[in-house]
């Protein structure tokens, strides 16, 4: 029997639910700042998933698309922050779920591309 494949929102789930290692964030007004933008913008992807899945249109799943990238795009500058002040030790704990990040990021884009040409072929 083949593997299963993981889809986007099995992926964006598994990803939101990695985002606990904010736990391991020092407890400092930067550390629970970070925390707690982490947590939004990390989960938010998963959730916004669900909103696209019901869009309207083809614009409004678009659109849609555009914020999930925009959320892990603040996961992945909040990762960076984490790793470059070297807030959780080793760095390294990061490195997949940075990984992660990038390639979600270039998938739901890639979902972007095909939609809107999508769009075009049926004008």
């Amino acid at each position: 029997m083949p593997e299963k494949k993981y889809d986007l929102e099995d992926r964006l789930i598994e990803f939101a639910s990695r985002i606990v290692v904010v736990e391991a964030l020092p407890k400092t007004r930067v550390g629970n700042y970070i925390a707690g933008q982490l947590i939004r913008c990390g989960l938010a992807s998963a959730l916004l998933y669900g909103e696209a899945q019901s869009a309207e249109s083809r614009k409004d799943f678009i659109h849609k698309m555009k914020v999930i990238i925009k959320e892990l795009k603040e996961t992945r500058i909040c990762i960076k922050l984490i790793r470059r002040k070297e807030m959780i030790k080793p760095v390294s704990r990061l490195n997949n779920l940075f990984k992660e990040c990038e390639e979600l990021i270039a998938i739901v884009a890639k979902s972007i591309d095909t939609a809107k040409k999508n769009i075009a072929k049926f004008k």
